[in-house]
Order: C-alpha cells, then sequence, then structure tokens
C-alpha cells in the first residue's frame, strides 16, 4: 500500500524547538529549507510520498507546486487558502482511493479531529519529529555498517585453484 504523507509545514515550523530557534533566529525561509532538508532523507528512507504545504500568505504568488524530489513535493497554497483547508481537501479526494494510505501531520487538533474522520492517519509535530530522527538514526547506522564491511571484489568471490589460473594466465605461464 502506497504511503502519502501531508506535513502541515508552518505547523511543523512551530512545534519543532530547531525549527522555531531558526525561524527566530534568521528566518521563516531558513526554517522552510531545514524542514525540506529533514523531510527529504525522510521521506525516501520510509518511502513515502511527501506533500509539504505552506500557507501562501507568507509568499508572493498564489497556489504553486514545485517538486523538489520524486517522493517530496512542495505547496504553498492559494492566498484565500489555509493549509490546513487544502490538507483536509486534499486527503479526502485522496482517500478515495481505498489503495492508498494518507497520514496527515500537523499538531492542529481541529484538522486532526477531521482528517481522522474521513480516514487518514495521524502524526503529531512531535511524533514527526521522533520519526524523522528515528529515521536518520537509522540511515547514519546503515551507512556505518556498510562501510565496515570489506570491501568485496569479484576475486574475493572465486575459487582460489582459479585465481591461481588467472595470475599464471596474467603472467603469461
Amino acid at each position: 500500500m502506497k504511503t502519502i504523507l501531508l506535513v502541515d509545514g508552518y505547523n511543523i515550523v512551530g512545534a519543532w524547538p530547531k525549527l522555531a530557534r531558526l525561524r527566530d533566529r534568521e528566518s521563516l525561509e531558513a526554517s522552510r529549507s531545514a524542514l525540506i532538508e529533514q523531510l527529504v532523507n525522510f521521506t525516501a528512507f520510509r518511502g513515502y510520498r511527501t506533500i509539504l504545504v505552506f500557507d501562501a500568505q507568507m509568499v508572493a504568488s498564489p497556489l504553486s507546486r514545485e517538486l523538489k524530489t520524486e517522493a517530496l513535493e512542495i505547496c504553498f497554497t492559494d492566498h484565500d487558502q489555509t493549509a490546513d483547508t487544502f490538507i483536509e481537501q486534499y486527503s479526502y479526494n485522496l482517500l478515495k482511493d481505498r489503495r492508498l494510505r494518507v497520514i496527515v501531520a500537523t499538531s492542529d487538533r481541529a484538522q486532526q479531529i477531521l482528517v481522522l474522520a474521513q480516514g487518514a492517519d495521524w502524526l503529531s509535530a512531535d511524533s514527526l519529529r521522533r520519526e524523522v530522527e528515528a529515521a536518520h538514526k537509522q540511515m547514519r547506522e546503515n551507512l556505518k555498517r556498510h562501510r565496515s564491511q570489506p570491501t568485496r571484489k569479484l576475486a574475493d568471490q572465486l575459487d582460489p585453484k582459479v585465481l591461481e589460473r588467472f595470475s599464471q594466465w596474467r603472467c603469461g605461464d
């Protein structure tokens, strides 16, 4: 079953302490970029299709979509539409396809109740943060384990007699 993760971008920025500090110290754009970077790796690792939704009142253009990677899409809503209403409508339409699992990540209580009633799964901002951190930890462990394994060469897989014969051919014997 394919999983679609819908993320309320500014809700997550406000709820994750590191992103909120980045927003307050640098800019909203910096915190958005940091969230996108976190979700790119998480989305690929989990095999999700993620749609990160931001309210358009914080940007200059109306409804726009940008495919960041094959699995991560960034969406800025129309000026008169909130991320909440976009996510509610979009999840409703996605859930018509019973082959999809839809997860909505937000800490907005009203939105949580609505998407659960629609049949979607829900993650609080804090739960999403913990899942992202766990995925990053697992990726680091996988990479460390991969690097600690001996290199795999064809010669390591061949019978010693065959290797000896190849050596003789190489030396002209």
